[in-house]
């Protein structure tokens, strides 16, 4: 079970209707539209729960009529109400779950090939093309922010965007290591490799968020874009490098052609992961960090994706699994993420 308060969202609802009613609701447009987006959230939350009301109401009727009956022919339209009943539930139960202060913005993922050369490149691009086919499914965008080549296959490192509600929400379940096992495409004696690949995710800021960078904190380079095929790389030296020298953080985005857009987007993903850092730093002195909060490390695998001498798909914090790793690797993910969410709010209270 989880616990949908209606009542308090309702009155939220009623709230942001009132001061939309206000004179000078929109002389701020930036807080405005924030509250239009955020009315359209909970509006769509109280449908999804009346529509859930209403599906259990029809199948506890449908049962009734059954049983009064004795019509045994109805049995199998009642688990098609009761399976799509379930999938309400647990839809509802997961976006309950999406409450962090960015879990509704979009997501930046960076995703960089471990040690194992050619091996590891492979593997990011499977975990990169594993990512767009989710994103596809979901019905969100995508947009390449950064683009490196392996030096014989694969790609070294790739920063891209998943614009959608609930995107970072989702996707911070996939921070971390991710380790394949398999036969090596790579290796002509046909023996077993481990590869290994670091996921980065931070929530896309907007302007609103505050965060005062001292410029002599920062490192600012430029470089000439690369990418596959020609498909990312500008002719000029418009991509941006920003090192946050006191954190040793570093970003870096080649998509525009405009140095200038670069730079502004290479300092938003900065401040993401600088309030990322100052967040964590203020759970530790807490004492409420989580044990399985670490630095992404090679030592901090969270998933791993075995295709020999067996197929599994394991998440080692959820113990959440599948032996249908084809799947997994067309981006059928969200039983992990979801996984992930519930375990977020249960094991790690």
């Amino acid at each position: 079970m989880f616990h949908f308060d209606l009542i308090n969202v309702k009155i939220r609802i009623e709230t942001i209707e009132n001061e939309m009613a206000r004179e000078d609701f929109w002389d701020d447009p930036t807080n405005s539209q924030e509250e239009m987006k955020t009315l359209k959230g909970l509006k769509d939350k109280v449908q999804a729960y009346e529509e859930i009301v209403e599906a259990y109401d029809d199948v506890q009727t449908m049962i009734m009529l059954a049983e009064e009956e004795n019509d045994d022919s109805l049995v199998a339209e009642i688990k098609t109400m009761a399976d799509k009943f379930i999938h309400q539930y647990e839809t509802l139960r997961i976006d309950t779950l999406l409450s962090g202060a960015y879990d509704r913005n979009n997501a930046i993922l960076s995703l960089h090939a471990g040690a194992g050369g050619t091996e590891s490149c492979d593997w990011v691009s499977m975990l990169y093309r594993m990512y767009l086919k989710w994103a596809d499914k979901k019905g969100y965008k995508t947009e390449v922010l950064d683009y490196l080549d392996g030096e014989e296959a694969g790609i070294k490192s790739v920063t891209f965007q998943i614009s959608g509600e609930n995107a970072y929400g989702y996707l911070k379940a996939e921070k971390g290591v991710h380790r394949l096992v398999r036969i090596s495409p790579f290796d002509s004696s046909g023996r077993r490799h481990t590869s290994f690949a670091s996921c980065d995710v931070i929530p896309e800021l907007d302007d609103s968020i505050d965060l005062d960078i001292p410029d002599d904190e920062l490192r600012i380079d430029t470089y000439r874009a690369s990418g596959a095929g020609g498909q990312h790389i500008n002719k000029t030296d418009s991509a941006i490098r920003i090192t946050h020298i006191p954190t040793n953080t570093v970003v870096q985005c080649q998509n525009e052609r405009s140095q200038h857009k670069n730079k502004d987007k290479a300092m938003s993903m900065l401040k993401a992961k600088l309030l990322e850092l100052k967040q964590i730093e203020q759970q530790e002195e807490m004492k409420e960090i989580r044990g399985e909060i670490k630095e992404i490390g090679w030592g901090s695998q969270i998933r791993s994706y075995v295709m020999h001498p067996y197929n599994m798909v394991k998440d080692h914090r959820t113990n959440v699994e599948t032996g249908n790793v084809s799947a997994v690797m067309d981006g059928d993910i969200d039983a992990f993420i979801n996984g992930y969410l519930i375990w977020l709010t249960t094991d790690q209270q």
